[in-house]
């Protein structure tokens, strides 16, 4: 039974780590990357689509993102979802392609984004730390433990979740390297 809460915990703390990942793949680092585009969805024929399955996205010369739809009709759906999201950066359409240029990041803007990688990462440790309580509560719970048993799977539910904040720390610091990197 002890295995079954620690596997239980290890997989719920990966999901947590691995949905910061995904959350920091959107944060943009001065340089053009795809995974900018994640998230952003267009109206396709009456049902919203991701961009990265209406078209294919390139990166030119480290800081310039070209998509280029499947379909050309889509082109002007795909410039007014660029625009209404939160990217900031203007799309430059030829009426096949189009062209996000990414800007270098200033100082001011590099230290903002590194509070909001700090704040996602924040958030993460909290719900690693909601996962030790509920894996310690069903150790509690579990009547075919002696006590003895049940100090052991606390302590090693405590050393996943050193484990797993350490994760998110090493996570986070690499992201705020790539930002703070000129």
């Amino acid at each position: 039974m002890m295995n079954l809460i620690l596997d239980d915990t290890k997989s719920r703390m990966n999901k947590a780590v691995d949905s910061l990942k995904s959350s920091l793949d959107t944060v943009r680092s001065g340089r053009a990357n795809a995974n900018l585009l994640n998230g952003l969805e267009v109206d396709y024929y009456g049902s919203a689509t991701p961009i990265n399955q209406l078209a294919g996205i390139s990166i030119q010369e480290g800081r310039i993102i070209v998509i280029k739809p499947y379909d050309r009709s889509i082109l002007k759906g795909i410039e007014h979802a660029i625009n209404t999201s939160n990217l900031h950066l203007p799309p430059q359409s030829d009426g096949t392609v189009i062209r996000l240029t990414v800007p270098a990041l200033t100082e001011e803007t590099r230290r903002n984004l590194c509070k909001d990688v700090k704040k996602m990462a924040e958030s993460a440790k909290v719900a690693v730390r909601n996962i030790r309580r509920e894996a310690n509560d069903d150790a509690k719970k579990e009547d075919s433990f002696t006590e003895d048993q049940q100090k052991l799977c606390i302590e090693k539910i405590q050393k996943l979740t050193d484990e797993f904040i350490k994760k998110i720390d090493d996570v986070s610091a690499a992201k705020e390297k790539d930002i703070m990197t000129v």
